[in-house]
């Protein structure tokens, strides 16, 4: 049997090019999308690297609780016991000027990023044990180091009585992923899951993606990519986690995309300010939570 392995985000970017790594490498992937027409058209190319021919779809929207739900009973159907799952979807629309709630009545930024990972992981969980072999793979950003003194503000994390930023939102919901990253290491100690982030750099976008840019902001972005990594390179990081051997026992890590070990601000290895960050999630992710 092949191992298996979960990758939200897996129609496009990092993630696409991950599934096309893991895939070649003998991997059952499947790609997890809330596009369906995007995501049948990222299944071919995934399909086709596969030396099997292997690959399957997972229709889910990382915002909706009842999509997540969905999605996960069909991601087992399909994988059985996944060996990994890959937190890769993130919601970070360059171009948003005000928030976007999500069918759940939740700021998308902070629904996508954050308590989607986590309710799906939740989900998941059981099955991830029956592997024998658990990885789940979170995913923080370089941009975090620009930010030292970041917090997640617990009060208000969806900016409802704040002034709105994109770029702070998705830096708050990365900084959350990181402190999950080091709260789920512990709570699944000798579980044989192991649970690890990787901290993304500069990486080539496509601005077709993003109609709405200015023209300043489209040659910002041009500017940027001549000092950006491929997708392709940056999901190299994604395959090493998954599939080396050699990081069986390692957990709570963050990893870079030369495959060093990185850490973040010491708040967010803090363990009184992680149990605040889990407690406004759980609050969240109860029937109704918001």
């Amino acid at each position: 049997m092949p191992r298996t392995c979960l990758i939200t985000g897996g129609n496009a970017g990092i993630g696409k090019a991950a599934a096309l790594q893991l895939a070649a490498r003998g991997y059952l992937v499947a790609i997890g999308c809330r596009n369906p027409e995007r995501g049948r058209k990222a299944l071919e190319d995934v399909r086709r690297a596969s030396p099997e021919g292997l690959g399957e779809l997972v229709v889910m929207d990382m915002a909706s609780r009842d999509s997540i739900r969905s999605g996960a009973a069909d991601a087992v159907k399909k994988l059985g016991a996944p060996d990994a799952v890959i937190h890769n979807a993130a919601d970070f629309d360059i171009s948003r000027k005000v928030p976007v709630m999500s069918p759940d009545g939740i700021e998308t930024v902070w629904a996508t990023n954050h308590l989607g990972p986590v309710y799906l992981t939740e989900l998941l969980l059981e099955a991830l044990k029956r592997s024998g072999r658990g990885r789940i793979i979170t995913v923080a950003s370089q941009g975090l180091m620009l930010h030292p003194r970041l917090q997640v503000n617990t009060r208000d994390p969806e900016y409802r009585n704040r002034k709105f930023s994109v770029a702070n939102a998705y830096y708050q919901s990365k900084l959350a992923q990181v402190m999950y990253t080091h709260h789920l290491a512990g709570e699944l100690s000798g579980s044989g899951i192991t649970v690890n982030c990787v901290r993304v750099t500069n990486v080539k976008i496509d601005t077709d993606r993003y109609p709405d840019l200015s023209p300043l902001m489209l040659k910002l972005y041009a500017f940027k990519s001549r000092f950006a990594i491929s997708p392709g390179e940056m999901a190299e990081v994604y395959a090493w986690l998954t599939d080396d051997e050699s990081l069986a026992g390692v957990t709570g890590c963050c990893f870079d995309e030369k495959k060093r070990r990185v850490s973040f601000s010491r708040y967010s290895r803090d363990e009184y300010e992680i149990r605040r960050v889990m407690k406004t999630t759980e609050n969240y992710l109860k029937e109704g939570g918001n």
